[in-house]
């Protein structure tokens, strides 16, 4: 797969919280939940977003508690793909299971401007800042990964699993 976007960047220790603030939490509805993404930092936040867009976040981006509704506010904001310094250990497991694509970068993220516009291919782990003109690498979305994300999440590619059965 392959992702063309701005980049929208948020700093160090961005918690679920402020993804998503708890006071939200009374729905899983994507489009609700993406409304308000990011409202824990700026309730205007969102506002600049566009489909396809890209997060690029600092280190331990989705500390905090495991609710999945972060990784839900993410997508549902037309954000399909974070790039990070680092993320906390459990949003790995909810971006997956909802279908959003994380991808670590390092200190390489301090090269990355907001309103940059970046390149992502998922199969070779190239990123590319367009504006700039740099370029990393980093471990590409494993095979098994691709196929559940492909399919918007662990349980929409189970269902597709079952009904091929």
């Amino acid at each position: 797969m392959l992702y063309k976007g701005t980049v929208h960047k948020v700093g160090d220790h961005i918690d679920t919280d402020a993804i998503i603030p708890a006071v939200y939490l009374v729905t899983g509805d994507p489009k609700i939940l993406g409304a308000k993404c990011m409202a824990g930092l700026d309730p205007d936040w969102v506002k600049q977003v566009k489909p396809g867009d890209i997060l690029v976040a600092g280190r331990n981006f989705g500390c905090g508690s495991s609710r999945e509704h972060a990784p839900i506010a993410i997508l549902g904001a037309g954000i399909p793909v974070v790039v990070g310094h680092s993320f906390a250990r459990i949003v790995y497991r909810n971006a997956s299971n909802t279908g959003l694509m994380l991808f670590e970068l390092g200190d390489a993220v301090n090269d990355i401007q907001d309103g940059d516009t970046l390149e992502i291919n998922t199969e070779t782990g190239t990123i590319t800042d367009v504006t700039s003109g740099k370029s990393w690498s980093c471990p590409p979305i494993p095979a098994s990964m691709a196929a559940i994300v492909s399919k918007g999440g662990l349980v929409n590619y189970v269902k597709a699993r079952l009904g091929a059965n």
